[in-house]
């Protein structure tokens, strides 16, 4: 029996690609999650043998949740779900250590076999356009982002969205105090020092490489 995850906040794609893997799969047990805090619960509650990723899911913010998920659990095959096809998003989400991209454009059949072919160990790349290298800031990165807990990582989330503390608090059930709390330990381990720092770090991440370079660029 296989434990499938699909994390896609439409629910007429997620019905779409729950129908497309009972195709592609014998046995296979479904779960569903319409946001990063979904995600979040399920990987907790019990192991997955792969776990489908939409880009554009609520509180991804671009390939942050696949950096951060991918450091939680490193035992967890992500194939990643998106309605971009081009060629430096499919190389930036493989370099990230995805085990696959799978366009929303695909064909059923071309779907399934990519299903198939992660699940059995193998990297989907629908282009062959290959893992984009990661360099040593990216990498420095990813490392910080590993040490995050889920609940500071979805504080840093609201950070990157402009959202005020009381905001994030009301938006994770949570008291002002401790989104305070996961503030300062968001600042502490990403090695800045102020809310603006860490959303500009973070920025590294966005869909949009050159986000990150403009975010700069505005603050010199």
């Amino acid at each position: 029996m296989h434990e499938l995850l699909i994390a896609d906040d439409h629910p007429l794609y997620r019905d779409a690609l729950a129908a497309m893997a009972r195709r592609a799969l014998p046995e296979v047990r479904i779960t569903e999650a319409s946001s990063v805090a979904e995600l979040y619960a399920a990987v907790d509650a019990k192991p997955f043998d792969l776990l489908m990723l939409d880009l554009g899911l609520p509180g991804a913010h671009g390939f942050s949740a696949l950096v951060h998920l991918r450091a939680l659990k490193p035992e967890l095959p992500v194939l990643i779900v998106s309605g971009r096809s081009d060629p430096l998003s499919i190389r930036r989400a493989l370099g990230y250590g995805a085990a696959g991209f799978m366009p929303k454009s695909l064909d059923a059949a071309a779907m399934v076999a990519a299903l198939q072919g992660v699940l059995e160990g193998e990297i989907y790349d629908p282009i062959a356009a290959g893992a984009a290298p990661i360099s040593a800031e990216e990498r420095d990165l990813a490392a910080k982002l590993a040490e995050l807990t889920p609940a500071q990582f979805r504080v840093l989330v609201g950070m990157c969205e402009g959202k005020l503390n009381k905001q994030i608090a009301w938006e994770l059930s949570i008291t002002e105090a401790t989104v305070k709390a996961h503030v300062t330990a968001v600042l502490r381990k990403l090695k800045v020092t102020n809310r603006t720092h860490a959303v500009t770090l973070a920025a590294e991440l966005a869909l949009e490489p050159e986000l990150a370079r403009r975010v700069r660029q505005s603050e010199e």
